[in-house]
């Protein structure tokens, strides 16, 4: 029986391919404030600005490609079980061939009922050239079409699979996310002890509390390149 490996990959996992991040200097949120874009009031008081913007983002997404780090994380299915947990909207883990992986924070490429979110009944997958969700488009249940995003103070459904996962890794992987942001620091609570944690994050990381972690303090590509000599 293969080995589980679990990937926890945040935003500097696709930091590489060219799609920005939200809260660095030069992030989303500078130019588009969060109460606008991504909290359940912003919808309300604005549902076209807030699809405008997820509009702009997902002519973004098309335009870019997996990296080698998203690569390398496919590899190791080679030798492993592998999950990938995602704070990322993006699909270039996908792209890159990963074939599990668990979104947290939704799917940027989805839309979804304005009424039932999480009902996949009511959700579609827009691909090019349809990438637009038009002002006063519905979905078949009648409401708004909505991004299919967790907007700030919904719950993250997918954080109990996610959860369970890491419960059962032989091995734990935490990629472009600093450990002081949640969920990966609930998330990493949940490994066995005994279960090597690898951290590929450039920068210096604060709160790994009393588990032992190996920190690789490089990007997203190099890192793995480094990690992947060891595992595979």
């Amino acid at each position: 029986m293969k080995k589980k490996i679990v990937v926890l990959t945040g935003a500097g996992m696709s930091v590489e391919s060219g799609l920005s991040t939200f809260r660095d200097a030069d992030g989303l949120w500078e130019n588009y404030p969060v109460s606008r874009v991504a909290t359940h009031e912003g919808w309300e008081a604005d549902p076209e600005y807030v699809n405008n913007f997820y509009n702009m983002l997902r002519r973004k997404l098309v335009a870019a490609k997996p990296n080698e780090g998203h690569r390398l994380v496919a590899q190791l299915e080679e030798k492993y079980d592998v999950t990938v947990v995602t704070q990322n909207v993006d699909n270039l883990h996908e792209m890159a061939g990963s074939t599990h992986v668990i979104h947290l924070h939704g799917e940027l490429m989805k839309v979804c009922s304005s009424w039932d979110v999480d009902n996949p009944a009511y959700q579609r997958t827009l691909t090019p050239p349809d990438l637009d969700v038009h002002p006063g488009e519905k979905a078949a249940d009648g409401s708004l079409l909505r991004p299919f995003i967790v907007f700030f103070g919904e719950g993250v459904p997918n954080i109990v699979s996610a959860a369970e996962e890491a419960q059962h890794a032989d091995i734990f992987i935490i990629i472009g996310t600093s450990l002081n942001v949640y969920p990966a620091a609930g998330l990493v609570q949940y490994v066995p002890q005994g279960v090597p944690v690898y951290l590929i994050d450039p920068n210096a990381v604060m709160g790994s509390g009393r588990r032992q972690i190996t920190h690789i303090q490089k990007g997203a590509s190099e890192g793995m390149r480094q990690l992947a000599g060891m595992l595979l």
